[in-house]
């Protein structure tokens, strides 16, 4: 009865946190759009280089206008199209965050200017720092449950019609975005081309290892005579779901009890300072894990 009683209380604490947590994140949504506009207005069009996806077209225009068509306004007509598109084919629980996670990358492409002079003269330099910045605020964005528009929107509806990978469709945009640069009069460049991809590249990695660090999980192997003590603290400090294993040690030829827990990464300090609070002498194991599918980790997609 009182696990239950434990249970019910978490589910109420995380209810009533619900909506500092979705402020939260809603926060770092509109701030990680500053990084990822200060990149593409002040490292990338100085220097010349196209990026992928709705930006790297945006970028397109621009120089093709002889900068008469802001990238910002492109941007927004672009995006405004696309989540048209999206609520009528996809429904408005995708589009939702990326209506406000375009909004704010269109303001601040609006707000940041972009210098005459390149911050960076070394273009591929600027190339690596500009995909540095892009890829770290695009994965907190993501982790943050939000999007920013773009070609992710044309993946998702290409996706739920012809069935490719999300990943492959990204990849055909980013190509074709980036090639189609080397017609451009003020660039006409394969080394230009290059950069461009190697922003890509950059990106891509930063947004993998930011998502793949946070969302990184352990598994932990617990013996100890106080396990029920050790499971409860886990359960309602961590919080998270403990599993009891009967075991026997081969050596002392006695019946023991094992925790199992699976945890993320950031949380596994807090289960050894809990383990060696209540029993110092437990053994314990910790393994990293591959990936954790299910409730209170990733979804389930495969």
């Amino acid at each position: 009865m009182a696990k239950v009683t434990n249970v019910k209380t978490r589910i109420e604490r995380y209810k009533k946190m619900r909506p500092f947590i979705e402020a939260q994140e809603l926060l770092l949504i509109a701030v990680c759009t500053i990084p990822y506009a200060l990149a593409v207005n002040q490292i990338l069009v100085p220097s010349n280089i196209v990026s992928g996806g709705l930006s790297g077209l945006c970028e397109i225009i621009y120089f093709a206008s002889d900068t008469l068509v802001p990238i910002w306004l492109s941007s927004f007509v672009f995006n405004a199209i696309l989540l048209t598109i999206a609520i009528m084919t996809i429904g408005w629980r995708f589009c939702v965050r990326t209506i406000y996670g375009v909004a704010w990358l269109t303001f601040w492409f609006w707000v940041i200017p972009i210098p005459a002079e390149p911050l960076i003269h070394d273009a591929f330099m600027a190339a690596i720092l500009g995909g540095l910045l892009c890829g770290s605020a695009l994965g907190i964005v993501f982790l943050n449950n939000g999007s920013t528009g773009g070609t992710d929107i044309v993946a998702m509806i290409v996706n739920k019609y012809a069935h490719i990978p999300l990943g492959r469709i990204l990849l055909y945009c980013d190509l074709i975005i980036i090639s189609s640069a080397y017609f451009l009069p003020n660039i006409h460049s394969i080394e230009r081309v290059l950069f461009g991809l190697c922003f890509t590249f950059v990106s891509t990695s930063a947004v993998d290892w930011i998502m793949g660090r946070a969302r990184q999980s352990v598994q932990f192997f617990i013996f100890s005579r106080k396990y029920a003590e050790i499971a409860d603290a886990i359960m309602t400090r961590v919080p998270r779901g403990c599993t009891i294993l009967d075991g026997e040690g081969w050596y002392s030829k006695q019946p023991m009890k094992i925790i199992t827990v699976l945890a993320r990464q950031n949380e596994s300090n807090k289960i050894f300072k809990l383990v060696k609070e209540i029993d110092p002498e437990a053994f314990v194991s910790q393994s990293q894990t591959i990936g954790v599918f299910g409730k209170g980790f990733d979804m389930i997609e495969r």
